[in-house]
């Protein structure tokens, strides 16, 4: 029996324990909280897939042209057909567990319309797609866990994986409690760990997913990929204490954006794209969005109290708690905010990296999307990529004894004490407060290299005093030690964006306003002793 070991339970982490057991290995799932405070459980809007008695000429080769277009031709023809001829069965394993998708009145799945899409193929559960499924998959894990094939580890933080001689033993965690670092082992190890939501400060993804597993993965010698595409999602809303997401099943239901041109609404991505303009590709609706000339608004209060509280009730909820606005009568001002990271640890088809052993899944992988994700194909891939690692691993992985690490150990737990010991007053939050600015100030939906050049001299500064610096002995030490991985991800992200020379997809440069072919690759970043080196590849061909 394999022990794989899978860090974050989210829909992907969750998805690959079990298939880890069904195929008669033991999964350690390790996480800081439980799964039903995951990211996943905030997806609001479906789950693709081509289904029998789909809408006309639909097909599963339609749904995998319209993701590798959606994604501006960098996404693999290979990974993308597997994703999309493996969905209907996807869904048929979902409902069989649990999920109570929506249903028409015949009987048969409702579908909506969602971004890129030419088809209604997103199947959704009401307003919360996520919820339902994390809920499914945590009952379904609980069987597996009473047989003792799944052992649930919370309240550990990932400090480091465990690598020698390029091989991945498992990794160490951080004890918020006891105060003390953890190491498990195991023959394989999965990473679940999601986006960088933490980079850029307020988004629509959970502060849990910060990019620390990303960033010190890359400094430990794991390859990144596609990091300069970050997709923002064209409808959110303002709360105190992040972005809020405006599901874009409320566009896929018929809802409009337009702006005010005096007593006037201009209906403009209908004017630019016609009568299926607010459904363009996220990418194009957030950038029109951006060059509006005043605020824009989304109504959907022609659909109907009805339809709004059956059909979209979280965004009812959401605006009337948080703006007090109620939809049925009044339209919502929305905003793009960044929402989902395309790019990530460099994987391959079965969902390797280029650390033996080592395994990334979910959407702290960079697979499928290339340069823009349709929406509805992240939940889709969360759950493939759970079920295709678990299946590599099953078939590839061979039990091997790790080599004694405690002197590593060691000699991480004590660079911590010394790092805390001091009673000095300087804040690591502050400086991960002023990443988020510069991230935002110098990446942002519109860019330029001058801007981006000086976001990387701003960064530089940040890492060439941030592991001299003793740090206030009353914040977590998590604060302190995750830092500087995730300054020098941030490091990363704009250097991969000044490299692309290009306008494709999420990546938009006012300095390179068009698309050119020889940037129709996949972008390969690799950290080496402080240095940043970038090569291209196909996604096909990439072999890690």
């Amino acid at each position: 029996m394999k022990r794989v070991l899978i860090i974050g339970s989210g829909i992907a982490g969750l998805t690959c324990a079990i298939e880890t057991a069904k195929k008669g290995n033991k999964a350690i799932l390790v996480s800081p909280y439980p799964s039903e405070r995951a990211q996943s459980v905030m997806a609001a809007g479906g789950i693709n897939a081509v289904l029998p008695k789909c809408d006309a000429e639909d097909s599963v080769q339609l749904h995998i042209k319209e993701t590798i277009e959606g994604g501006c031709r960098i996404a693999g023809n290979k990974s993308v057909t597997a994703l999309c001829e493996e969905a209907p069965e996807i869904i048929q394993w979902l409902e069989s567990i649990g999920v109570v998708f929506t249903r028409q009145a015949d009987g048969n799945l409702a579908r909506r319309a969602f971004g890129g899409q030419s088809r209604k193929r997103t199947v959704y559960a009401g307003a919360s797609t996520g919820k339902q499924i994390i809920t499914a998959l945590v009952q379904e894990a609980r069987k597996w866990e009473c047989n003792g094939r799944i052992n649930r580890q919370l309240g550990l933080l990932f400090h480091s994986a465990l690598i020698y001689d390029g091989v991945c033993h498992g990794a160490v965690f951080y004890n918020e409690i006891s105060k003390n670092l953890v190491p498990f082992y195991a023959d394989a190890i999965v990473f679940a760990t999601g986006g960088q939501n933490c980079l850029f400060g307020k988004t629509t993804g959970s502060a849990l997913c910060d990019g620390y597993a990303a960033g010190k993965l890359f400094t430990q010698g794991a390859k990144l990929k596609n990091l300069e595409f970050i997709q923002y999602h064209p409808t959110t809303i303002e709360t105190p204490q992040k972005r809020m997401l405006i599901t874009e099943g409320a566009r896929g239901d018929g809802g409009r954006l337009y702006y005010m041109d005096k007593d006037r609404r201009v209906y403009f991505m209908e004017e630019k794209y016609g009568e299926k303009g607010n459904l363009m590709p996220r990418d194009i609706v957030s950038k029109c969005i951006y060059d509006a000339p005043s605020q824009v608004y989304l109504d959907i209060a022609f659909l109907g109290k009805q339809k709004i509280k059956s059909n979209l009730r979280e965004v009812y909820d959401l605006c009337n708690e948080y703006l007090g606005l109620d939809v049925t009568k009044e339209s919502i001002p929305v905003a793009p905010s960044v929402h989902f990271f395309m790019g990530g640890l460099a994987v391959d088809i079965r969902h390797r990296t280029n650390i033996k052993n080592m395994y990334a899944i979910g959407e702290c992988a960079s697979m499928y999307h290339g340069a823009n994700r349709l929406g509805g194909n992240s939940l889709l891939a969360a759950v493939h990529s759970g079920r295709a690692a678990a299946k590599s691993i099953s078939e590839e992985v061979k039990p091997a004894a790790a080599p004694d690490f405690g002197s590593y150990i060691k000699e991480q737990s004590d660079r911590i004490l010394q790092r805390f010991a001091s009673k000095s007053r300087f804040s690591a939050v502050y400086i991960q407060n002023n990443l988020s600015k510069i991230m935002n100030d110098d990446l942002g939906i519109l860019r330029t290299g001058e801007k981006l050049i000086s976001g990387i001299e701003s960064i530089d500064y940040y890492l060439s005093i941030s592991d001299k610096l003793i740090y206030d002995s009353e914040i977590s030490p998590y604060q302190g030690y995750s830092l500087h991985a995730m300054l020098t991800l941030g490091r990363a992200i704009l250097t991969c964006a000044e490299a692309r020379k290009e306008t494709r997809g999420a990546h938009i440069r006012s300095d390179y306003p068009q698309r050119s072919k020889a940037y129709e690759k996949c972008s390969l970043i690799s950290y080496n002793g402080g240095k940043y080196d970038i090569t291209y590849e196909s996604e096909d061909e990439i072999c890690l």
